[in-house]
């Protein structure tokens, strides 16, 4: 019968690999997942203060109070960047887990290229509605 530690062994994620050597792109995207989760620290705890402690809390939050808000570009774009961060923390840890786990070639390729267009999908409707968010619809 097999041991706990032959288990881990067979099993064992690639990223323990003692001769597993980044490549410069994994060392960008190790230092943007420290300095993004950094910022998304602070980014979620304002977005969380605002919309849900300041005032009637999230009772006010409703389609006069988001037209209001985003009648300015500063909270525009402090929406867009907690987008865009948020979306690519998550997707690059994603693939992350993904390389480490997932063993076959063509069904990590397979996966990961969901990912991205599920990525890339998420990002330009966000974008979009941000950028094109018209409060005169509302009325």
């Amino acid at each position: 019968m097999a041991t706990v530690e032959d288990i881990y062994r067979k099993h064992k994620p690639r990223a323990f690999k003692a001769d597993r050597r980044p490549s410069r792109s994994e060392v960008w995207w190790w230092f943007f997942m420290r300095i993004s989760g950094i910022i998304l620290v602070f980014l979620v705890l304002i977005h969380l203060y605002v919309m849900h402690l300041v005032g009637e809390g999230v009772e006010r939050v409703n389609f006069a109070f988001v037209a209001e808000r985003w009648d300015n570009v500063g909270w525009k774009t402090f929406d867009w960047v907690l987008l865009v961060l948020a979306l690519l923390h998550g997707s690059n840890g994603l693939r992350i887990i993904i390389d480490d786990y997932v063993r076959r070639d063509g069904v990590r390729t397979a996966i990961k290229g969901a990912l991205y267009a599920v990525t890339t999908v998420l990002m330009i409707m966000g974008t979009a509605v941000i950028a094109t968010f018209d409060p005169s619809l509302g009325s």
